[in-house]
């Protein structure tokens, strides 16, 4: 009797282990690469999927879109300018066989191609480009980490250089050359509203000479404001060299 009861629970607990090590459940987001005898058979999942102990074994992998640090790389810009850049990568795997069979570790190799891109292309840029050509580098960048990653069954979605790391030295210079820019771009403004008010009043003394009455009517009209505004008792009102030069010559 007793050794029924053993054999019903070696039984029972041989089921459980089985069951347990071929049924599986996968997320949404997750694949199954299953290989049968170390041979590769075919994708499974979503959902519950079916595993032929000892014989079938699978490796998981996720289709969500992977964010991933590309540590901050020391490089030599084209002007030789020693900047510190750092950036992020944004990719998923399309092809979860690819991503198994092809690399030993599909995100350690896309990590590496990212650093070792950053690098290349940062280094064909001058210091200037490189700070106001972010886009353009991003671009590139994922042009070619993208072109590289193909055939591992890697999308690369985007690639954003994060931080660029100056040099002190170098910021303090920008610091100069910024504030030096800031005062021409200032003289230069006030250089145009002077020539603009000199070419305003060359306009007004031209009408002016061509038109008498209106000198009369502006020497009328500046007595009037010095009469309006003065608070002292005496006031001196200049007389036009034209009135002298009438009654002088009477």
């Amino acid at each position: 009797m007793y050794s029924s009861i053993l054999v019903m629970v070696i039984f029972v607990l041989l089921v459980l282990f089985i069951l347990f090590y071929s049924v599986r459940i996968l997320k949404e987001y997750e694949r199954a690469v299953v290989f049968r005898l170390g041979r590769y058979v075919g994708i499974r999942g979503p959902g519950l999927i079916l595993l032929i102990p000892f014989i079938e074994t699978m490796t998981i992998v996720n289709m969500r879109t992977i964010v991933m640090d590309v540590p901050p790389q020391d490089i030599i810009t084209k002007d030789n300018v020693s900047v510190k850049v750092n950036a992020v990568v944004y990719f998923k795997v399309l092809t979860p066989e690819k991503s198994i069979l092809e690399v030993d570790d599909v995100y350690y190799a896309t990590s590496q191609i990212s650093q070792t891109t950053l690098r290349s292309i940062v280094g064909r840029f001058d210091l200037d480009d490189l700070l106001s050509s972010r886009e353009k580098i991003n671009k590139e960048m994922q042009s070619i980490i993208d072109a590289q990653t193909d055939p591992w069954g890697v999308k690369i979605a985007a690639v954003e250089i994060k931080h660029i790391d100056l040099p002190a030295e170098m910021q303090k210079a920008m610091s100069r050359q910024a504030e030096s820019e800031r005062e021409r771009r200032a003289k230069i403004i006030l250089a145009e509203g002077e020539y603009q008010a000199a070419e305003k009043l060359a306009e007004a003394s031209r009408i002016m000479g061509e038109n008498p009455v209106t000198l009369q009517l502006r020497y009328l009209q500046t007595l009037s404001e010095i009469t309006s505004k003065d608070n002292n008792k005496s006031t001196i009102i200049p007389i036009p060299i034209d009135l002298i030069k009438s009654i002088t010559g009477k």
